[in-house]
């Protein structure tokens, strides 16, 4: 009886920090970050959502235009709270939509458009006669064209390499290891202050690039975004992302000032590159990053 208590106990309390919306549902395993008390930032779906709440000029309380009108103001100061939001995400170490926002009017002018035709997914008229309004909209599609860095290129069909057969001799040659292959990568980086980011990168102990924008190919990572992201260890191995075989290893540290950037020991570095088919799930940002 106190188990069946407990359980219901913590489902209430999920629902209170991830309520559900028409169409979106935060579960407890998924990496979501708040911003502010309006938005926030589900990194796990790869969903933007933010929240406004609107009331009618005082002269029209109780009037027929009172709710048309509380829900428009509701509207506007939604959108105005998610463009906030989405400024603030991060691209990559070293850079957020804000800075690109900046540095071209197209871009600014392009997030803008993408902010107005957001979906309303949630709709509450409140008792006081206000409404609140919850947006969504997807870090997916459009927005990771618009965003992505322009070195995240479209890559070729790759080629595995076969070894080469052994040379004939008097003695028989001792067959060479067999490097691993692996159908995905999950980097558990409990512990040491990660963040997230559309656009992170994963280096060994000697600074050599093991994942990033050279490895992905474009189609991917607009589609499903350049990595996943969890919260615990068990979900992110049983992501579909990575499939069935998918390689786990530690994060040792970060990289950059975003702390979106990570480092993993040269040991693990060697176990991706041991195999020119490791290379395949790389192109398709078969990744997903575990954080605190």
């Amino acid at each position: 009886m106190k188990t069946k208590t407990l359980v219901v106990v913590v489902a209430v309390a999920l629902m209170l920090v991830f309520p559900a919306t028409e169409g979106f549902v935060a579960e407890w395993h998924e990496f979501v970050q708040p911003v502010s008390t309006y938005g926030n930032i589900n990194w796990s779906q790869g969903i933007i959502t933010a929240v406004g709440i609107g009331s009618p000029p005082e002269k029209y309380y109780g009037k027929p235009q009172a709710r048309p009108m509380a829900l428009r103001a509701a509207q506007l100061v939604a959108y105005r709270n998610l463009l906030e939001v989405i400024s603030g995400v991060r691209i990559d170490s070293t850079t957020v939509v804000r800075d690109s926002m900046v540095e071209s009017d197209l871009i600014r002018s392009q997030v803008s458009g993408m902010v107005k035709g957001t979906q309303v997914v949630k709709k509450e008229y409140l008792s006081d006669g206000t409404v609140e309004v919850t947006l969504a909209m997807s870090l997916r599609g459009g927005f990771s064209q618009l965003i992505l860095p322009t070195d995240i290129q479209q890559m070729p069909e790759i080629k595995t390499i076969s070894p080469a057969p052994p040379i004939t001799a008097q003695e028989p040659m001792t067959p060479m290891p067999t490097a691993s292959v692996y159908t995905g990568l999950v980097v558990d980086a409990h512990g040491i202050d990660a963040r997230p980011a559309m656009s992170p990168k994963i280096f060994d102990e000697n600074g050599q690039e093991v994942y990033g924008s050279g490895y992905v190919s474009r189609e991917y990572a607009v589609q499903q975004g350049m990595t996943g992201y969890a919260k615990d260890l068990a979900t992110a191995q049983a992501n579909p992302r990575v499939t069935n075989e998918p390689l786990t290893v530690k994060g040792l540290r970060t990289e950059g000032p975003g702390k979106s950037n990570l480092v993993i020991s040269n040991a693990d570095a060697a176990k991706i590159r041991g195999a020119s088919e490791n290379l395949s799930f790389l192109k398709k940002c078969r990744v997903v990053i575990v954080l605190d």
